[in-house]
Order: C-alpha cells, then sequence, then structure tokens
C-alpha cells in the first residue's frame, strides 16, 4: 500500500473541486427555491434544517473519521484484513444509530415543530426524517475509501447530492405549494431525502465494484487481528470525541433556530420580518459561505488519513510535512474568500438574487455577507488544526476550544441580536467571535504536539499580501462598475488572476506543490 501512497494535495484537490462545485449547485438551487417558497418559506426550511444537521452529526461525524483512521492505520501496516474487521463492525452501528434517530426525529415531529416556534414544520420534519438513516450508511462506506486516501467516490455522491437535490427539491416544492406554504418547504425537504437516497445507491455500487480490488490486498502483516471487542473499543476511543466537537456547532446552530427569531421579536421586530431575516441569514448568506468552507473540509478530510499515516509509520517529519502543508493551504484558501466575498458581498448577493428579494432585503443580505465572509479564514484553520489534532490522537482538545467558542457564540447571539441597533446582524459578530476563540488554542497544541513552528511568512504573510492585492484590484473595480452581473464576473475574475500572480509573486505558491499533484497523477496511472 505504501507504494502507491497517494498525495494529501491530490485529495484535497478531488475534494475541493466537487465541493466548490456542489455548494455552488446549492447556491443556484436556492435562487428557485426562493422563487417558489419566498423568503419566509426559506425561514421555514431552514428551520427544519439544523434538526436534521444536529441528528446527522451525532450519528454519522465521529465514526467515519474513525474508520478512515483505522483504515489508514491497517493499511499502512499491510494489514487490510483488520480494515475489513472495522468496517463491517462500524456499517452495522452506523445503520442501527442511524434509524434510531430517524425513528425518533419522525415521532417527535411536533414537538421540535414547536422548539423552533413554528408549527407549519411539521410536515417538513417528518418528510427528512429518512435522510439520517441513509446518510449514516453511506458515511460507513465513504470512511472505507477516504481511509485508502481514495477520495473520488466521495467526491461524486457530493455531486448526487446536490444534482438531485435539484432534480427532485424544486419539483415537490413547486407541487407543495400548490396547497400552502408548508407543504412547499415540506415538498423541497423531501426532495433532500431523495437527493440522499440516490448518492447512497451510488456508494454501494461503487462498493461492490471495488470490493474484488480491496479483497485482494495482500495480507502480510503477522501480528493477530484484532477482535471485536477491541475494534468496538477504538472506535468509540477515537469517534466519541470527534462526535462531541462536530456537534458543537451544529448543536449551536439548533439552539439559534430556537432563539434568533425569538431575540429578534424581544429587538422589536415583527413576527413575518423576523422569520424573512432569519431566512436570508442562513438560508441565502450562510449558503454562499458555505462555497469556500467546502475547501476547509476537504483540507480536513484529507489531512486525516494523510497525518495519521505518517504517524502510523514512525515518521515525525512526515506529520510534520503534512500538518505544515495543510495549514498552508487553510490560509492560501480561505484568506482569499474572505477578503473576496466582503469586498463584493452586495455584488454577490446580487448577482444570485437581485429581482428575487426586494432592494432592502438585497441591501440587508449584502451587509451580512460582508459580515459573515471573515469567518471562512478562521473557519477554515479550524478545520485544518482540527483535523491534525485527530491525526495526532489528540481528538479531545478541539472539542473542548469549540466548546468554548460555541459558547461564546450562544451568550453574544443572545445578547446582540436582542439589540434594536444590531437585530440579525449580530449573528455574523458572534460567530466571528466563536471561530476566533476556537482557532487560536487550536494551533498552538497543534504546534506543541506535532514539533512544528508557527510558519509566519508561509501561513499569513505571503498568502496575505496576496488576499491584500486581490482585495485592492476587487474594491477598486466595484467603485468604478455598475452593479450588474457582468461587471460582478469581471471583478471575481479579475480577482481571482491578481490573487494567483500575487501569490505565485510573493511565493505564497509553492512549486512543489504542483509536483504533488503530478506524483499523484503518476501514482493513479501506474
Amino acid at each position: 500500500m505504501a507504494k502507491t501512497t497517494k498525495s494529501m494535495v491530490g485529495g484535497m484537490t478531488v475534494l475541493g473541486v466537487a465541493g466548490i462545485v456542489c455548494k455552488f449547485i446549492g447556491v443556484l438551487f436556492s435562487i428557485p427555491l426562493t422563487w417558489l417558497i419566498k423568503d419566509s418559506g426559506q425561514g421555514l426550511f431552514q428551520s427544519v434544517y439544523p434538526t436534521y444537521s444536529l441528528l446527522l452529526t451525532i450519528s454519522s461525524a465521529g465514526l467515519p473519521v474513525a474508520v478512515s483512521r483505522m483504515v489508514s492505520h491497517a493499511l499502512t501496516r499491510d494489514d487490510p484484513r483488520t480494515a475489513k474487521h472495522v468496517f463491517r463492525i462500524a456499517l452495522w452501528i452506523l445503520a442501527a444509530v442511524g434509524c434510531v434517530l430517524s425513528l425518533a426525529m419522525f415521532m417527535g415531529r411536533n414537538f421540535l415543530a414547536r422548539w423552533v416556534n413554528q408549527p407549519e414544520s411539521t410536515l417538513g420534519f417528518q418528510a427528512i426524517a429518512p435522510c439520517v438513516a441513509l446518510v449514516c450508511v453511506m458515511s460507513a462506506i465513504r470512511g472505507l475509501m477516504q481511509g485508502q486516501q481514495n477520495m473520488v467516490p466521495t467526491a461524486v455522491s457530493q455531486l448526487l447530492e446536490q444534482c438531485g437535490k435539484v432534480a427532485f427539491a424544486l419539483p415537490l416544492a413547486y407541487l407543495g405549494m400548490k396547497q400552502d406554504l408548508a407543504h412547499g418547504a415540506a415538498g423541497a425537504l423531501l426532495g433532500i431525502t431523495c437527493s440522499e437516497a440516490l448518492a447512497l445507491l451510488y456508494m454501494v455500487i461503487v462498493y461492490f465494484r471495488k470490493r474484488g480490488d480491496f479483497d485482494a490486498l495482500p495480507q502480510t502483516c503477522e501480528e493477530p487481528s484484532l477482535t471485536e471487542r477491541q475494534v468496538l473499543k477504538e472506535l468509540l476511543i477515537i469517534s466519541l470525541p470527534i462526535t462531541i466537537s462536530a456537534c458543537i456547532v451544529p448543536l449551536s446552530t439548533f439552539i439559534d433556530s430556537g432563539m434568533l427569531v425569538g431575540r429578534m421579536l424581544a429587538a422589536g421586530l415583527d413576527a413575518k420580518t423576523a422569520q424573512a431575516y432569519y431566512g436570508i441569514q442562513t438560508g441565502l448568506v450562510v449558503r454562499l459561505i458555505n462555497i469556500p468552507t467546502a475547501l476547509a473540509l476537504s483540507i480536513s478530510m484529507s489531512l486525516v488519513p494523510a497525518v495519521t499515516a505518517a504517524a502510523a509509520a514512525g515518521s515525525q517529519e512526515g506529520v510534520r510535512q503534512q500538518s505544515d502543508l495543510g495549514m498552508r493551504f487553510a490560509f492560501l484558501v480561505g484568506l482569499p474568500c474572505s477578503v473576496g466575498m466582503s469586498v463584493l458581498s452586495y455584488n454577490i448577493m446580487a448577482f444570485f438574487y437581485e429581482g428575487t428579494l426586494a432592494p432592502e432585503r438585497l441591501r440587508l443580505a449584502g451587509e451580512l455577507l460582508s459580515m459573515s465572509a471573515l469567518t471562512v479564514v478562521l473557519f477554515t484553520v479550524v478545520q485544518a488544526t482540527t483535523a491534525i489534532l485527530q491525526g495526532v490522537r489528540k481528538q479531545r482538545i478541539p472539542m473542548y476550544t469549540l466548546i468554548a467558542g460555541v459558547a461564546a457564540k450562544i451568550a453574544l447571539n443572545y445578547v446582540l441580536v436582542g439589540l434594536p441597533e444590531l437585530h440579525i446582524h449580530g449573528g455574523p459578530i458572534a460567530s466571528l467571535v466563536c471561530y476566533t476563540v476556537s482557532m487560536v488554542p487550536n494551533i498552538f497544541f497543534v504546534l506543541k504536539y506535532t514539533g512544528m513552528r508557527f510558519n509566519w511568512k508561509g501561513w499569513l504573510l505571503r498568502p496575505g499580501l496576496a488576499a491584500a492585492c486581490m482585495g485592492l484590484a476587487a474594491w477598486g473595480l466595484r467603485e468604478l462598475l455598475p452593479v450588474s452581473r457582468l461587471a460582478t464576473i469581471a471583478e471575481v475574475l479579475v480577482g481571482i488572476a491578481v490573487y494567483l500572480g500575487a501569490a505565485i509573486l510573493f511565493k505564497a505558491i509553492n512549486p512543489r506543490d504542483f509536483a504533488a499533484l503530478r506524483r499523484r497523477k503518476k501514482a493513479k496511472a501506474a
């Protein structure tokens, strides 16, 4: 297996490109969806999604990472027998937990609707409940593939999820709106269930097609295979802290779903306006923010098996190299995304939603995006540092730092969103504080446990200078050109070109990065 090791950069590239395409499709999906169910319908749609996201995270966040790590570790030691054992046990656990939580969501739909202060959302909870079980099973197969550092099936399944969303959710939302708003939002959520079923079908087909190659791997490790009890214990030791850590942000969003509308009412907004503002922030702005954060998730998913494999091989230098590469890419991706989206915030919102949102709502969306965009670089670094700490078996640390960050976020949301002069604008401020509180100690512990030094030139200075050049170019064009879709495309393309040129000039992009990509292609061809 060591002879055919794929580079972390290659995995990041596959998942990153797929992730950006998926998130872009998600934004395009939100345009006709908002046209169909209006911003109030988006508020109803988004009131259901945090609960689904929380239950999904509880059931499937930690175990796939644990599978990825244990499979990667076993294959590094030429022990495919243990890798298969790990996958089988994890699959049964995920399937069982997913079914239980799907049933709990379905049975508790009335209680959940009362929690989010949206009685009309009962149908939505019912429509999306089966998703939890479907994604749990799919996550086990994704973990197996990622443990082999094969990111392509995960990327393709993500694309199928998004394309299926467009194919199923929009027609079902249209049919639902013929009855009322609640059925329209529920139809869109039912479409998500259908899209996840499609993605699961693909992953099952891939698994059976690849099983023969996996079974053919030679078993050269002479150590006895782990027992079921030992595998289960190891899975739980690895996955529980990761699950708890991964649940913190969805739990915060779940709490926000029951709190933000109420706090805006306390700030003096009427119920309809508060629901619409909540839909704009969570359904439109956050969806745009999720486009660049897809790269953050690709970095983290590629880092875990890469760092784990280096640690399993006893290569501390390999751990440092992979960790430094992950940190460099986190800042290299996060900084320009934050700067560019913040500078062009109104233009970007107008590009997607002009004609869909009223002018005053469009201005609000631009203001929210301008502040929210700054969280991208913080989130990207938090994800990268979390993955590194998981790879060196320090998964409890990011759990604690995220708890601290989210506690600060919940407290600030309660205070700031309730202020008449801020209301929904308090949400992005609270998010900035949340990820800053998590990021700073994470970086400290990454340096401590990997033996790296803080690479301030490679991580901050060089990409920071390139991002500043890009921001100035985008700002200049924004001031010169009228607001139009063509002008926004020009501003984005020029900004990307300036950033790439400046990144090469300031040596933020290293020629070795491209060499790593070429090595991956050669390894794949061989």
